[in-house]
């Protein structure tokens, strides 16, 4: 699903709200998650999972073209933790 799809999945779920309402929540939602995490919080979604960063050291990686040794800085990654119920959801039966 993308973006566009949820805003309209969303809209039609709630008639009384506008497309345009329903943007600026989904936008409003997003940009709150990714400023918590930039700022190195944690963000839980009861039911749904835990949002998280963590921590990747720097590395000698390789360029796959010319197979030469590059230098991969130490960086902060996005990590998703699924809560119980989404597991239990997507493994019925």
């Amino acid at each position: 699903m993308i973006r566009s799809e949820l805003v309209s999945e969303v809209a039609a779920a709630n008639p009384h709200l506008t497309v345009r309402d329903v943007e600026a929540l989904v936008t409003t939602i997003f940009d709150s998650i990714t400023a918590a995490l930039a700022s190195g919080r944690r963000v839980e979604l009861r039911g749904f999972g835990a949002f998280s960063t963590r921590d990747r050291e720097a590395r000698t990686g390789r360029n796959p073209r010319t197979g030469t040794a590059v230098k991969v800085d130490a960086k902060r990654v996005p990590f998703f933790k699924p809560g119980k119920e989404l597991r239990e959801r997507l493994n019925v039966g």
